[in-house]
């Protein structure tokens, strides 16, 4: 039993008064004989035991008031009348992750997971709030049968979800939905990196199930990529595999199988080749079907074409050309004059890679080249701090010498770096434009082992005549695509706006990207490479990684069973306690009158 208003239980010293009044009676005085009330005390002395008995009885019917008054004051909570509970909030968590199709015991283990759901909201009533919060974010709520029919719908996702934010939303859920008592139920597969970081669920009660403790075994593809990813005509194919021994694997590019073969556990395999289609072409490294399907697959995107034309000017400065070389040297890029590779300063045309000048005294001159381009960004004072930047690519890249690049009106431009909190480096229709010369004096990026490979990407992706952006995204994950692409056509032909799209395709495959009816480059999806690793987390662990004040944890369905609505049992008992003292009351009333009726006769 506990206590909302626990300090109301001093009212329980009261009980002592009756107590007190009853010893103060027993006092003797001084006795004196009086004639007329001998024959009282004679009737006295022969009912001395009745009398005694009944004032013993009042004394303790009063005592037991003033302590059950004091107790209702009090507010206290606890089990009353059978197993019933009191309305309550209850959210369903159904973990939907992609490790949850893993066949364990001849049937997919979100067929498990949906049974122990179905549990809990059977075990709700019409006076309970009930949701159901899957991985993937979706909320479903109503009543039990809304619920359940939600429950049955429930197929698994294509990747991981996040079952943290789902654990964090059916918290908020409960703990605003004005009832006494919350509850948030919790089904799992205990995947350990499904719950690789602590999930704060504060006041509510929470109940997890972890229902598979043991893992199946597994073999995945984690890696599938063409490199580089413009083929200028050839290039290679890098997969790699998970699983405990080897597997069969099988590696194509449209219609054509490039490679097949038995692979190692984790072995790494290339494949090179030189393919006669033109354009892009989608292609898939496989194994043979296991336990676990949707990471038995694996999908890249190639460009295949002839090598970009490129040319580049003397400002560019020494680091770049090296670079320039280098790419000329693997026959990524060809000399020529498509693409102009300089200072901003000297640049006379588009598509160009525009850097910083290294003179300062240039920056007048170089913004009114961006005017006269038509680029919509202005070089704004230089800074020499040193700070590093931030972006795919250019994490820890040290910057000690910049130029902010200042949007103009009307700038439609993807940042793809940033420095001490501007942008540093942006990319738009036909240029690419850096805050800094591409000198050690300025930035590292030139000292970098990624340089040569992110120059001849961006060459090939941003510059060179179509656009050939290759975007990769986790199904139904955050989507962030370049400026200028109109929609996403899918393998089957059909297309969607990119206005519609709120997040990636749920099915992993290859989408390309369309600017019109012209294809500009590619969205590859596939599962995040951790829902392979299916190991899972101790429910002593899991305990630890779910931060609130009540989180119990647990594989043993029955037990977990018994927890549902654990924190509904519990009644107030303020009302029952006064109706108990008035009935008290009556029965002292009752005793006193049928004394004072007997002493009348």
């Amino acid at each position: 039993m506990s206590f909302l208003q626990p300090l109301f239980l001093l009212l329980g010293v009261g009980a002592a008064v009756p107590l007190v009044l009853h010893l103060m009676r027993r006092r003797i005085h001084m006795r004196v004989d009086f004639p007329a009330v001998q024959y009282l005390a004679r009737a006295e002395r022969e009912n001395i035991r009745q009398i005694r008995m009944r004032n013993l009885l009042l004394m303790v019917l009063r005592m037991l008031v003033v302590l059950l008054l004091a107790l209702a004051a009090a507010r206290p909570l606890g089990a009353f009348f059978g197993t019933s509970h009191v309305p309550t909030a209850m959210a369903i968590v159904l973990d939907n992750s992609l490790s949850t199709s893993a066949v364990v015991n001849g049937q997919p283990l979100l067929a498990t997971l949906r049974a122990a759901a179905r549990d809990a909201a059977q075990a709700a009533t019409s006076s309970d709030r009930l949701w159901l919060v899957t991985a993937d974010g979706q909320v479903v709520g109503g009543s039990r049968e809304t619920v359940l029919a939600a429950i049955d719908k429930t197929d698994a996702l294509a990747g991981r979800g996040d079952l943290a934010t789902a654990v964090t939303r059916a918290s908020g859920l409960v703990a605003g939905a004005g009832l006494g008592a919350q509850q948030v139920v919790v089904v799992t597969d205990g995947q350990a990196t499904a719950w690789d970081a602590p999930v704060t669920v504060g006041g509510v009660s929470v109940s997890v199930l972890a229902a598979a403790p043991a893992a199946p075994a597994n073999h995945a593809v984690v890696q599938a990529e063409a490199r580089p990813a413009r083929w200028t005509p050839g290039g290679s194919v890098v997969a790699r595999t998970l699983g405990a021994d080897s597997a069969t694997y099988r590696i194509a590019l449209g219609a054509t199988r490039l490679a097949s073969g038995t692979a190692r556990a984790g072995e790494e395999l290339t494949v090179h080749s030189s393919p006669r289609t033109q354009g892009w072409s989608a292609g898939v490294v496989e194994l043979e079907p296991d336990e676990l399907r949707g990471d038995d697959a694996r999908h890249f995107a190639v460009w295949v074409g002839a090598a970009p034309l490129v040319r580049i000017d003397a400002s560019a400065g020494a680091f770049a050309r090296t670079a320039f070389d280098a790419l000329v040297q693997s026959q990524r890029v060809a000399a020529g004059a498509d693409v102009v590779i300089a200072a901003a300063d000297v640049v006379d045309r588009l598509p160009a890679l525009l850097i910083a000048p290294s003179d300062p005294r240039r920056v007048g001159t170089a913004n009114r080249a961006l005017e006269r381009l038509g680029v919509p960004w202005r070089f704004g004072a230089g800074r020499r701090d040193e700070t590093l930047a931030r972006g795919e690519r250019f994490e820890g890249v040290k910057v000690t010498s910049r130029m902010p690049l200042i949007a103009q009106s009307g700038a439609v431009a993807d940042t793809l770096a940033t420095a001490g909190g501007d942008a540093w480096v942006v990319a738009g229709e036909g240029y690419v434009l850096i805050g800094s010369p591409l000198d050690p004096s300025a930035t590292d990026l030139p000292l970098r082992a990624g340089f040569v490979p992110w120059l001849g990407d961006i060459v090939a992706q941003r510059l060179a005549g179509e656009t050939t952006a290759l975007v990769e995204a986790a199904p139904a994950g955050p989507l962030r695509l370049p400026s200028g692409v109109t929609a996403v056509e899918a393998s089957d032909g059909t297309s969607q706006p990119v206005a519609a799209m709120h997040a990636a395709p749920a099915r992993p495959g290859v989408y390309f990207l369309m600017r019109g009816s012209q294809r500009v480059g590619a969205l590859v999806v596939n599962p995040e490479g951790e829902e392979s690793d299916l190991r899972r987390l101790a429910p002593a662990a899991l305990r630890d990684r779910l931060q609130g004040r009540s989180v119990a944890v647990t594989s043993d369905v029955a037990q977990w069973r018994r927890s549902l609505f654990a924190s509904g049992s519990r009644r107030p008992l303020q009302v029952p306690l006064i109706v108990l003292a008035l009935l008290l009351l009556a029965a002292e009333t009752f005793v006193v009158r049928r004394t004072e009726q007997q002493a009348g006769a």
